[in-house]
């Protein structure tokens, strides 16, 4: 492949690293740096690097490596400081050093390899470097020229989050990693802070732009807000100055590109993707991107080829980072909900805010950290937090974990078959606390399928009536809980393996929803429902709830998620009526309400019941994360127990932003919001995750799907994984001989005992 001649644009740690390795590996190429700085001019001040990344650089280039070690400042620590009271957590293991220093270490080593760096030096356009090179290497930052000027090629996405920051220096080393909340009278702001030499600290602060604005920060200048800083945050600092070096209060931008090459022009670093400073990954990030860059060009036959191996390998670390970096992010921008958590709890969940330190490995990294945690929270001894109980009115759960509703679409006619007692009485068994019906019709009308189950006649009644007797029976103290729906304008359609969400072929049934709205191009359109058939539909829900009472079910949920009726009337997107159950917030969940209302009432007291939702539509104009809290907030004084927080599958064109646990923010900003009792769902796979999202205090209760699929005994097996044996678990009895992993065959090679001379 052909590549003698690489442009690079801007001369950031990635570009300079990427123009070393690209010379370093083909001595004859003519490399190109533009940067349109001086060579010591940065707006930064510490760099942290993992020590994976470090291990990138040593394997990719020793000398880099070997001169980075030598100025590299390491701790272990975090200290978090909050109302007085500071808890540190251990072993961490950082490394950092000055972002000067490392552009001095890089200038050399692109010089010694014979890299032509031009500084104080705008490169030609975009166009010409395409033209008279074979590489062009876009590192030129958040604020890309190379990527605006091809923007309908890279389609960039660049969003605006809700703090302002600044970047500041203090000449003195914090011996840890600093975390520190000020209360103010404006509102809440932190600091975050970190050495990188033995006698500076990066210190970064950041609040909410309301809470700027209040304090007056808008109306400083850049000496003015330093020494402002420097005063609200004077314990910290001992008393001591802060400095600036060009700093300017500034909005974090996420920035994201669909494409990441054109032709022979390639994103890299902050020009491809940014993520939040808070997980510390902007420079790492870069670097990384110029190892694989380099590997690919050498791996590779063609350059497109090269390009496109790059892209196909970064992305996913990529965007596994920005989901990480986006939660941390978003937990700062919302402090101000966990303030009033228990002192070690709120430490623990800014620790796991980003959910890649988890319950577990704080464990290995500071066992007496995470005990004193666990002790605040009430975890018995040796008793993993999911293994605790929860009540829920006059049901006692012995542990966190559900069983999520999931359609089986395995019945016939709205009877639940011995399928149904297999797939639940199986789950049951597993150990889960609760195990929840699918969503369980309460007329024929509103089924989503042929093959869903019911609850609208007494022989349905009977057959669920089999199912409960046999899970308090062989599996008592399971809990078994049924969801009640309507399938709005989203019935009538195939079974899913068939064709999710399409019409059947024949044999269709009318539809009803808030709307007259198809859910898709090509979907049967519903009728709007008038005052009389809402009636109806109210009655046709009590009808169910009594024959659910009597079949023995110990909760019952309410389902008004998923763009099936209730949730219909939720959404402004599909509730576009004019009468008293539309426009506002407030009338759009009257109905919902109403429906809640005259279950409640026929529902035993003693019971829970509780409601699931949709936070979010994930599309445009929909619910947002703001209008869950007010919604959650109106069932809760309307008598729920606890929130089923879910979200989107309201409209067909939403886009989610999918990644591991990525619904609970919206269960924790409920939680926070409302005091009501949440239950989190959504790709929560790992019992190490629901340990840690209940010890943060973001949900109460964890629901689990798909891992129940793939394991039925998935929280029996949790419990033998941990060592826990306590009440939060019970083995059936003719299970129990397998309570422990099976023996398998040894994979370790005997140690070598001797060492022996030539």
């Amino acid at each position: 492949m052909e590549t003698s001649r690489i442009a690079i644009v801007g001369g950031g740690p990635g570009g300079l690293y990427a123009a070393a390795l690209l010379k370093r590996l083909d001595p004859a190429r003519e490399i190109t740096v533009w940067e349109r700085n001086a060579p010591d001019d940065t707006f930064g001040f510490g760099v942290v690097l993992s020590d994976e990344t470090l291990g990138g650089i040593e394997h990719a280039d020793p000398l880099v490596y070997e001169a980075l070690q030598k100025d590299f400042v390491r701790w272990d620590d975090i200290d978090i400081v909050h109302r007085g009271q500071q808890h540190t957590s251990g072993g961490h293991g950082f490394a950092a050093l000055g972002r000067r220093r490392l552009l001095q270490i890089l200038h050399e080593r692109c010089r010694t390899l014979g890299v032509e760096l031009r500084f104080r030096s705008e490169a030609p356009h975009p166009d010409e470097l395409a033209r008279s090179h074979d590489l062009v290497v876009a590192a030129d930052g958040v604020r890309s020229t190379i990527r605006d000027t091809y923007a309908a090629d890279f389609r960039p996405r660049v969003t605006a989050h809700r703090c302002r920051y600044i970047w500041l220096a203090a000449d003195f080393a914090f011996d840890a990693f600093r975390f520190e909340i000020a209360e103010t009278e404006h509102g809440v702001m932190q600091l975050h802070a970190y050495p990188f030499a033995p006698d500076a600290s990066t210190v970064i602060v950041e609040m909410r732009e309301e809470v700027w604005r209040s304090a007056g920060f808008a109306d400083l200048d850049e000496a003015g807000s330093v020494e402002r800083c420097a005063k609200i945050f004077a314990e910290a600092l001992g008393g001591r100055p802060l400095r600036s070096n060009k700093s300017a209060w500034t909005t974090f931008r996420t920035v994201t590109n669909e494409h990441w090459s054109r032709g022979n022009v390639v994103l890299l670093g902050d020009a491809a993707h940014t993520a939040h400073f808070s997980i510390g990954s902007g420079t790492k990030l870069a670097v990384e991107d110029a190892l694989a860059l380099a590997a690919c060009l050498e791996e590779q036959p063609s350059l497109d080829k090269a390009l496109a191996a790059y892209e196909e390998e970064r992305r996913p670390v990529v965007a596994s980072t920005q989901r990480a970096a986006r939660a941390s992010l978003e937990w700062f921008e919302n402090l101000g909900l966990y303030l009033d958590q228990p002192p070690r709890q709120f430490a623990f969940n800014l620790l796991t805010r980003s959910r890649r330190v988890t319950h577990d490995n704080l464990r290995l990294r500071d066992a007496r950290f995470t005990g004193s945690v666990e002790r605040e929270f009430g975890c018995p001894p040796g008793t993993p937090p999911m293994f605790t109980p929860f009540r829920l009115r006059g049901l006692t759960l012995r542990n966190r974990v559900v069983v999520s509703p999931m359609d089986m679409y395995s019945a016939v006619d709205g009877d639940p078959g011995d399928f149904h007692l297999v797939h639940l009485g199986a789950r049951a068994l597993g150990g889960a606390g609760l195990v929840m019906t699918e969503m369980v019709c309460v007329s024929a009308e509103g089924r989503i399928t042929p093959g869903c189950t019911g609850l609208y006649t007494a022989r349905q009644a009977d057959c669920w009536k089999r199912i409960t007797d046999f899970v308090h029976a062989q599996a008592p103290g399971t809990a078994i809980g049924v969801q009640l729906g309507h399938s709005g304008r989203k019935g009538s359609t195939k079974l899913m393996w068939e064709g999710m969400d399409e019409p059947l072929d024949d044999g269709n049934w009318p539809l009803a929803a808030a709307s007259a709205l198809p859910y898709k191009p090509g979907s049967q359109v519903p009728r709007e429902l008038t005052r009389a058939q809402l009636t109806d539909i109210r009655e046709q829900f009590v009808a169910a709830a009594v024959r659910a009472a009597r079949a023995g079910f110990d909760l019952l949920e309410l389902h008004c998620a998923h763009g099936y009726l209730l949730s219909g009337f939720l959404s402004p997107l599909t509730n576009r009526r004019t009468d008293a159950y539309g426009g506002s917030p407030e009338k759009r969940l009257r109905f919902p309400l109403e429906v809640f209302d005259a279950v409640r009432a026929v529902w035993p007291e003693e019971k829970p019941m509780t409601v699931r939702i949709s936070a979010t539509d994930w599309a445009e104009g929909g619910t947002t994360a703001e209008d869950a809290v007010d919604i959650a907030r109106a069932f809760a004084a309307h008598g729920a127990d606890a929130i089923d927080v879910s979200t989107g599958q309201v409209v067909a064109d939403e886009h989610p932003e999918f990644g591991r646990s990525y619904q609970t923010p919206f269960a924790d900003r409920i939680r926070h919001g409302t005091d009501i009792p949440v239950i989190a769902v959504g790709a929560i796979s790992s019992w190490d995750d629901v340990n840690s999202l209940i010890l943060a205090g973001r949900t109460d209760l964890c629901a689990l799907a798909r891992p129940h699929l793939y394991d039925p005994h998935w929280t029996l097996h949790a419990a033998a994984e941990q060592n826990y044996t306590g009440p939060g678990i019970s083995w059936p009895v003719p299970y129990r001989a397998g309570s422990r992993r099976p023996q398998t065959g040894r994979t370790d090679a005997p140690k070598p005992r001797l060492t022996l001379g030539s």
